[in-house]
């Protein structure tokens, strides 16, 4: 259960309204600060360069429908993946709230390196990568792992470890993947109209919004190590009171 939620309610309208308010709140915030597609933007433009319009609107809308794809899919079916291992929920919320924590730390004390490594994965050798179409870089380079790397991969699973034992969990998983179709839109916003963006932010206005986005991806990933932590703790005292 996500940090937030409620331990127990009575169903109803007002329980599953509150369980797909609390999830979508936790959910888009963390997926967009880790995406973050401002950000990401100012490198699509350098990728984009010499290319028509048509061809940029349309590799910006084909990456935003391959993020929503694997963001759905962890977000489905990471759950399972988890129990076909053996991980359990809390483990996955600390490693998960460990990896999330790091990257915004990164992003906070150094944004423009963390900038560098995302151009280094778009581009080859100093130039746009050379394909004869875009169809041949959309989800790789672009979608894995440029947009959607293996951070923001298990943060979708993390999101989803917090499924609650009762009758709301169809509504906490629609709330879940409604917030990666809301940042999958921002993805293809952000991509399309990526230069006008630029032009109205600048490198340094894209960097404060970095910046922004980091921070609250520190506190995301803090609220999910402690819940995890919480959890594990919770599961040592009711296994030393059953002994």
């Amino acid at each position: 259960m996500p940090p937030g939620l409620p331990a127990a309610a009575p169903p109803g309208w007002g329980y599953d309204l509150s369980v797909f308010s609390d999830t979508f709140l936790l959910a888009f915030p963390a997926l967009f600060s880790i995406v973050n597609p401002i950000g990401a933007s100012l490198i699509f433009t350098q990728v984009t360069a010499g290319r028509a319009r048509a061809e940029s609107l349309a590799l910006a809308r084909t990456v935003a429908l391959y993020s929503a794809v694997l963001l759905i899919a962890s977000i489905w079916i990471g759950s399972a993946i988890l129990a076909f291992f053996g991980i359990t929920i809390d483990s996955l919320r600390i490693a998960g709230g460990l990896v999330v924590a790091v990257r915004a730390w990164a992003l906070l004390q150094a944004p423009e390196e963390a900038a560098a490594r995302k151009e280094q994965q778009a581009l080859q050798g100093g130039r746009t990568v050379a394909v004869p179409r875009w169809t041949e870089m959309a989800f790789f380079p672009m979608t894995m792992p440029f947009t959607v790397g293996p951070g923001t991969i298990s943060v979708a699973i993390a999101l989803s470890a917090g499924r609650p034992a009762s009758s709301g969990w169809l509504v906490f998983y629609v709330a879940l993947s409604l917030a990666a179709i809301v940042v999958a839109g921002t993805i293809w916003l952000a991509y399309a109209y990526a230069e006008r963006l630029m032009a109205l932010l600048g490198v340094t206005g894209a960097r404060i919004v970095s910046r922004l986005a980091a921070l609250i991806l520190l506190c995301i990933g803090v609220q999910i190590l402690s819940a995890g932590i919480k959890g594990l703790a919770l599961t040592i005292v009711r296994a030393a009171v059953a002994s």
